[in-house]
């Protein structure tokens, strides 16, 4: 399936993502068919805790589609990557739970998510976050650099998936853990290529 996609097909399908996820840069607020921003974060079970800690600014801007930490929290003194992180919440999240002596790089192939991500970053007091744009497809990370990968609804969009995930296998640390909260098809996709990438970011 991943093979039928030409550099053309894969032209229109970033595009698609970039002009849909640009607009949620901006405010993610009834754009998308399940909660967003703080009621969001509140209904995926997130730790209260740490939400209380994060300016509103930074709430409001939630639009995953799932907790990836309700697989279980990152630790103290842990890096962490964050693929396909939005406007950061995720990662600022994952920040707060390594602390000061650990490390949460975000990235998004989206540049105003990523700007998004850093306006938010500067609303917080937290040295130990970084966000640069990137591609789950070509990780510009060393090998076993990663204790943790964590990604929140951007896998359902990459192209290549098993590139991304032999991406994200060799980054990870040996005994590193992948959690990740996304969307599954629940139906055939469509048949014909050209619907497919219309259809592509929803």
């Amino acid at each position: 399936m991943e093979k039928a996609f030409t550099c053309e097909d894969r032209r229109q399908i970033e595009s698609s993502i970039g002009e849909r996820y640009g607009k949620a840069a901006i405010s993610p607020e009834g754009m998308f068919g399940y909660p967003t921003g703080e009621a969001g974060l509140e209904g995926q079970g997130y730790d209260a805790g740490i939400l209380k800690t994060l300016p509103q600014e930074i709430l409001a801007s939630y639009c995953g589609v799932g907790n990836p930490f309700s697989l279980g929290p990152v630790n103290k003194g842990g890096f962490v990557l964050d693929i396909g992180c939005g406007a950061g919440v995720d990662t600022v999240v994952a920040a707060v739970m390594v602390g000061p002596e650990g490390k949460a790089v975000g990235i998004d192939l989206t540049s105003a998510m990523v700007a998004r991500a850093k306006e938010n970053l500067k609303k917080t007091s937290l040295e130990n976050v970084s966000f640069r744009e990137g591609s789950a497809e070509d990780l510009q990370f060393p090998e076993a650099h990663f204790d943790a990968v964590i990604s929140n609804g951007a896998f359902n969009l990459v192209i290549d998936k098993r590139r991304a995930l032999r991406e994200v296998y060799r980054v990870l640390k040996p005994n590193g853990r992948i959690m990740i909260a996304d969307q599954v098809l629940t139906a055939d996709p469509p048949g014909d290529i050209a619907a497919r990438i219309r259809s592509w970011a929803g």
